[in-house]
């Protein structure tokens, strides 16, 4: 078992139509068919949704995502329109809204990794092997690939987990030209943001995005290279053969499995509320990777 711990209302916002909530963002469409996105305060871990917010996470998300937008500009179109409250939005709306176009959106996880870890690395120990991709003997948790790669996933509902796919059936699901496409957009953007990182102390080990169509072009949506969506690493404490420090909920996945917690992940027991030393250490974890991308300070 498992998804929403507590499931939230929807605001009712005049002059827009709830479509979706999601395990981050509600999903909203105005009047002219755009698509509004706020993005909450809330968290997950191991496919529930806690009941416990990490202040300002919604606003880290959206604004580090918008600052990665114009970095990758010239590379891929993306869904902005705007990022004006609509009328008679909440003021708690300000900062982690956005106004996007509606897309056809391509029902796959699009994921680049550049290390080995995470499911990638149960299966490569198993097979030698990532989404079917041969790589190479003597690799370990935390090592750097020979190149990026592309592993895409299947997109799962909230509270199920995302299934890492071949490429083969990606082209068999959307066609061969679109997964073409994707494979290129992904690693080019990859290699892109890698660059920026580095550039700033940080490893990007790996990333998901996801794309929709607007007529014929590829347009890159939802959020974008946030701690939620990709894993970042202090590079001066890069050492391949164990687990890395990273800047995301990892504090939120430590506690809930640490005996302090009481709570058993095998159980069909919802996770408790999160002390507030996770909850401030978490937040301090997001507002530092938003600082060192950008070189800007959080207000």
């Amino acid at each position: 078992m498992s998804g929403f711990v507590e499931k939230p209302e929807p605001l009712e916002v005049p002059g827009l139509v709830h479509l979706h909530t999601g395990k981050v963002r509600e999903l909203y469409q105005n009047e002219a068919g755009d698509l509004v996105m706020v993005a909450s305060d809330r968290t997950s871990a191991f496919d529930w949704v806690l009941p416990t917010e990490i202040p300002d996470k919604g606003r880290i998300l959206t604004q580090l995502s918008l600052w990665w937008f114009d970095q990758l500009a010239d590379l891929v179109p993306n869904h902005v329109l705007s990022t004006e409250l609509p009328a008679d939005a909440p003021a708690d709306w300000a900062g982690r809204t956005l106004v996007c176009k509606s897309l056809r959106m391509v029902p796959v996880e699009c994921v680049a990794r550049g290390y080995l870890t995470g499911s990638g690395l149960v299966e490569y120990d198993a097979s030698r092997t990532v989404c079917g991709l041969a790589l190479p003997e003597g690799l370990v948790d935390g090592s750097e690939l020979p190149a990026p790669i592309f592993t895409p996933a299947t997109k799962a509902a909230v509270g199920e987990h995302d299934e890492n796919v071949s490429y083969e059936e990606v082209a068999r699901q959307v066609g061969a030209e679109t997964a073409a496409q994707l494979r290129q957009a992904t690693l080019a953007v990859y290699g892109r943001a890698r660059d920026i990182a580095r550039d700033r102390g940080i490893i990007l080990a790996d990333t998901k995005f996801e794309f929709g169509f607007e007529d014929d072009g590829l347009v890159l949506a939802d959020e974008v290279l946030t701690p939620d969506s990709s894993r970042f690493w202090p590079a001066d404490q890069w050492q391949p053969g164990r687990a890395q420090q990273s800047y995301d909920k990892q504090f939120v996945r430590d506690w809930l499995t640490s005996a302090e917690s009481g709570w058993d992940r095998a159980s069909e027991q919802p996770p408790p509320p999160l002390p507030e030393p996770i909850v401030e250490a978490t937040r301090a974890k997001y507002v530092e990777a938003y600082e060192r991308l950008t070189s800007t300070t959080w207000a």
